[in-house]
């Protein structure tokens, strides 16, 4: 791996026209941590000022971040494993998918795999030490065949483990979120994915407004609501900070994090990855922007943080383990190191 590469995005070193208080002050993190323990967020100035700050003041901006994340959730963090329950064959054009109708890449294709397969790869996930299992599969949407199948796997999940589920299904009509959560499904992901001015290069099949709808009908539907990002895809720092606030703005429990993975044969194929210091930063700022949530990062950790992985928690509090969906993980021993390491502690949910 390149360890020279830049950032993928126009802030991946100290900008001159960043806002002095963010390069001169020491207190202007402490400020910020002061409000977002009152669950008030920075103004986008200041949002932008966190994504320019130097790399110099890299520790003193997560020790602010920590001060947020450990009075919300002290050193608690939380694991997620994510099944790929159906692979590729996916209408939709989404730029930085591997599974998507406009891909090349070289993956496994294949159908909704069978309730034995969903219920033995949560059971793995219990065993890891995961509190969350994410069931995921590509498409616009489940049909109602898929959702009967989903319903019966997850309501054994629910039975012989404990384990909080959440789905990533595509967009939903009410009725399929109505329906999941009668299943005993407890949180539902659709990400956002980037900001909404910048969507439109990211995928044209639907629209960043289906999105956002998808996303009110889980809220409406009783459901956890769960919508990140992916940092990385040519985005401008503004835009980075809008999406942070987006997500402030839609109300979501979980804001997953993800740091471009490029895969060869994806319109974003030959992007870099983010560098790790600017990966820091964004993290830090959506802690400061979103106090009381869990952030987890997820797909593009081990490639994009690197060595800085542990520092990511300060900021984040609940990160994946095992293989994301198209591209490997860290083996999760790694990660459970990692965090008794730190000192911190597994957030594990109760015996069923």
């Amino acid at each position: 791996m390149d360890t020279t590469r830049k950032a993928s995005t126009e802030a991946g070193k100290t900008d001159a026209t960043a806002p002095p208080e963010a390069l001169d002050d020491p207190a202007f993190f402490d400020r910020l941590a002061e409000r977002a323990l009152r669950d008030e967020p920075p103004t986008p100035e200041e949002a932008e000022a966190v994504l320019r700050a130097p790399d110099e003041a890299l520790l003193s901006l997560l020790d602010a971040a920590y001060r947020v994340r450990r009075h919300f959730y002290g050193k608690r963090v939380r694991l997620n494993m994510i099944i790929n329950a159906k692979s590729g064959l996916c209408p939709e054009d989404c730029a930085y998918c591997a599974q998507s109708a406009v891909s090349t890449a070289k993956i496994a294709k294949y159908p909704l795999v069978d309730a034995e397969t969903l219920i033995a790869g949560a059971e793995r996930a219990k065993a890891l030490g995961a509190g969350t299992y994410c069931i995921v599969a590509s498409g616009r949407g489940p049909t109602p065949a898929e959702l009967a199948r989903l319903a019966d796997a997850v309501r054994e999940i629910k039975r012989r483990t404990g384990l909080t589920v959440c789905t990533s299904l595509g967009i939903l009509t009410e009725e399929k979120a109505k329906l999941l959560k009668a299943a005993g499904v407890d949180r539902v992901n659709h990400n956002l994915n980037t900001a909404e001015g910048h969507y439109p290069t990211i995928a044209t099949t639907h629209t960043y407004a289906d999105r956002v709808a998808t996303v009110e009908r889980v809220k409406a539907a009783g459901l956890s609501p769960c919508s990140g990002f992916i940092i990385g895809m040519g985005e401008s720092i503004r835009e980075i900070v809008d999406m942070a606030f987006a997500a402030r703005a839609l109300d979501v429990d979980s804001i997953p994090l993800n740091f471009l993975h490029p895969v060869p044969g994806t319109p974003l194929g030959d992007r870099p990855f983010v560098e790790p210091r600017f990966a820091l930063k964004v993290v830090a700022l959506f802690r400061f922007v979103n106090p009381t949530k869990e952030i987890r990062v997820a797909g593009g950790r081990e490639e994009t943080f690197r060595s800085l992985q542990p520092l990511l928690l300060f900021a984040a509090n609940s990160i994946f383990i095992g293989d994301y969906l198209t591209t490997p993980g860290q083996k999760p021993e790694a990660d459970r190191a990692m965090i008794e390491d730190l000192g911190f502690e597994l957030d594990r949910p109760p015996e069923p």
